[in-house]
């Protein structure tokens, strides 16, 4: 045998196919082809309705119909309710996810529990919850009634209803935000001689702000689109609980076109708010987002 005989491959004389070669190849290519089918798959049947609303309204007509004034009235109105419920939101969840942060206590994990199930309830139980909450009949009905407070079919209702289904975006982000901050500066806060209050508004906010903007981010996007909850309890009268949800379905079958014109402006700012998570995430991390 000849030397260069001698250190061929195996398998070269019998004119098998070498791994790496074309045929091998091929054979690896199967699985990579099959998962951007399926991401082609996801983002045609995810993206189409998306399109299909901008498609089907046109320019011209999209500000003819945004120029109605039952339509400024519930851009109006969406826009007032989801700025205060929101404001709500962080002046209450922000000490509170700090709370939860960083400390730990007994039931801790159940009261986290509690406080995120709205993120899971249908809006249906999430409008019935209220109402036996903080309807006339509820457990506090009696009670807002003596004080002359009307929630139920009046606009704070709706603040009420976007708060519940809000607030625990915000708490989660928050809560993440917080717990990624470097324990070694509020230590060394406090050492220097930093109350409690002090340490979280000059050390722990700053640092946790990209995930705290995050979350109002996320907060927002989600009081603007609520529509289940919103309608069982607070209803839908123009310009008093009607938000542009509750528009868009109430002209469904009488005004299309003016469903599509609502859809595409929520479509618009729910885009914008998306894109400014992304980029905060992109720019600080994915942790104030988990």
């Amino acid at each position: 045998m000849s030397g260069a005989a001698a250190h061929e491959p195996p398998g070269a004389a019998t004119g098998a196919p070498r791994a790496g070669g074309p045929a091998a190849r091929l054979r690896g290519a199967w699985f990579p082809l099959l998962l951007f089918a399926a991401l082609a798959v996801a983002l045609c049947f995810l993206a189409l309705p998306v399109l299909a609303i901008f498609l089907d309204t046109g320019p011209a007509r999209l500000v003819a119909s945004l120029g109605d004034p039952s339509s400024r009235e519930a851009l109006r109105l969406s826009l007032i309710t989801t700025t205060i419920a929101v404001g709500i939101v962080v002046a209450v969840g922000t000490p509170a996810a700090y709370l939860l942060a960083t400390r730990r206590f007994r039931g801790r994990e159940l009261v986290v529990t509690v406080l995120e199930l709205p993120l899971v309830l249908p809006p249906a139980v999430a409008g019935i919850g209220l109402l036996a909450a903080l309807g006339p009949q509820g457990i506090l009905g009696g009670l807002l009634d003596d004080l002359g407070i009307r929630l139920v079919l009046e606009t704070a209702g709706v603040v009420v209803a976007l708060v519940f289904v809000s607030a625990p975006f915000h708490l989660r982000a928050a809560q993440s935000a917080f717990a990624a901050v470097d324990r070694r500066w509020l230590e060394a806060s406090r050492t220097l001689g930093a109350g409690e209050a002090r340490t979280f508004a000059r050390v722990a906010v700053p640092a946790a702000l990209p995930g705290l903007a995050a979350g109002v981010a996320l907060a927002w996007g989600r009081a603007l689109g609520e529509f289940g909850a919103t309608l069982m309890f607070a209803g839908s009268f123009r310009g008093i609980t009607q938000t542009v949800p509750l528009a868009i379905y109430d002209r469904f079958a009488t005004d299309f076109d003016g469903a599509l014109a609502l859809s595409a402006v929520l479509v618009v700012v729910s885009a914008a708010l998306l894109l400014s998570v992304k980029l905060l995430a992109r720019d600080h991390g994915a942790d104030a987002l988990r």
